[in-house]
């Protein structure tokens, strides 16, 4: 049993430290408080529906290069899809309006000389001012640094910043919306391709993880919630929970891929992002056209993203704090007749699944963002892992599992 690894957390972060260990020959116990594994990226079989759906929508990047290297080892590479050019379809609500962003694939980005392919009544030369991002401070906001360039900011940027950042940009710091465009739009349209689940997240990121866990004898600990560490000077010694009391050998090694308050209580004295933004999903038993990349931006509205599922028409609506207290009735009436605008669909809200995330992603303020702590702790066989992290990305999947593969190198 030496040299075990002790994973605790089964999200995205915790499920990319394990399956990196396990690639490595590391034995691996992995623990979970829930019945399930993927946390907030996940699938189940909604009763109402009749049908299985996701958690919550996530539109990833070709360029997640964490993320795909993920996809990869656990032999799903092939489970995501998306459009097969970098493009980026918007509806505005308030015009009538549709367009498409379209991008080159070299990182030479022409694209800006074509009218047809940029935000509408924009001129090339708009573009440039994305360099301010290039000099963000740790202080700067979204929409102080970028909040003059109508109409490139309201068609384009804040909706991106939103979507990235899970925080108004009138109070979202720049720095990580510098970080998500630096490794997507700037290196061009072969690191901007849209992906996303072919069938569902869980059937993505957790479902093959699992299995190439199991198959590499990794012990998975489902129903187990930690509820303390000892410690002993500056190692951690042992798990203790409600029905266990697991022992840490002086060669073993833990991950803490928990969310970030759990850490907190676990490990007190340890400053972590205390302020949250609510992300709603909304999942409609419907269907709509896909178009020519299987989602929407929406502008104007409530709805904001909206994907074409196989049996669900899913609707996201970020940095939701403000609508988190709304009736799920009037909440699925309201989105609806957003969907009813964009897409002429009948008045009659059909079946519905209203989905919503308290503290989905901590808050991307710079108050914030100075809270997020390093990988390692003050006790050498202990480490962190998890999107809330100094990652220096927002709190996304990609985030999450470069934290994991971090914390996979210290461990």
């Amino acid at each position: 049993m030496a040299g075990r690894v002790h994973v605790i957390g089964a999200g995205m972060a915790g499920l990319a430290a394990a399956t990196s260990l396990a690639s490595r020959g590391t034995r691996v116990v992995l623990y979970e408080a829930a019945k399930w594994a993927g946390g907030r990226c996940r699938s189940y079989e909604d009763a109402s529906l009749g049908c299985r759906i996701d958690n919550g929508n996530h539109l990833l990047l070709s360029g997640n290069h964490a993320t795909m290297a993920y996809l990869a080892r656990i032999g799903a590479a092939d489970s995501l899809t998306g459009p097969n050019r970098p493009v980026f379809p918007f509806i505005d609500l308030v015009s009538g309006a549709a367009w498409t962003l379209r991008l080159n694939r070299g990182r030479l980005p022409w694209w800006v000389l074509r009218k047809s392919w940029r935000v509408p009544n924009t001129k090339a030369r708009d573009y440039l001012a994305l360099r301010r991002l290039d000099r963000a401070r740790a202080d700067d906001t979204v929409a102080a640094l970028l909040g003059d360039l109508d109409p490139l900011y309201d068609n384009l940027l804040e909706p991106l910043a939103i979507a990235a950042l899970n925080t108004k940009p009138r109070i979202a710091a720049a720095a990580p919306l510098a970080a998500v465009i630096a490794e997507s739009l700037r290196r061009g349209g072969r690191a901007s391709m849209p992906r996303f689940p072919k069938i569902g997240l869980s059937e993505s990121f957790v479902d093959p993880a699992l299995a190439y866990l199991r198959e590499r004898g990794t012990e998975l600990r489902f129903g187990t919630r930690i509820a303390g560490m000892t410690v002993s000077d500056d190692h951690v010694t042992g798990l203790v929970g409600p029905n266990m009391d697991e022992i840490i050998a002086p060669d073993e090694r833990v991950v803490l891929a928990t969310p970030p308050w759990v850490a907190a209580d676990l490990l007190p004295g340890l400053t972590v992002p205390d302020a949250f933004e609510a992300i709603l999903n909304l999942h409609f038993r419907a269907g709509i056209d896909a178009g020519e990349a299987g989602f929407y931006g929406l502008l104007g509205g409530a709805a904001e993203w909206v994907f074409e599922k196989t049996e669900v028409v899913s609707v996201t609506i970020s940095a939701a704090n403000d609508r988190i207290d709304t009736d799920s009735d009037a909440l699925a009436l309201e989105v609806w007749s957003d969907l009813r605008r964009a897409f002429g669909l009948p008045r009659t809200v059909p079946p519905y699944r209203v989905v919503k995330e308290k503290r989905a992603t901590f808050a991307a303020t710079p108050e914030q963002l100075a809270r997020r702590p390093d990988a390692a702790t003050r006790f050498k066989n202990l480490v962190l892992a998890g999107d809330y992290t100094a990652t220096g990305l927002p709190a996304t999947i990609e985030g999450a599992v470069r934290s994991g593969e971090t914390a996979a190198t210290f461990a």
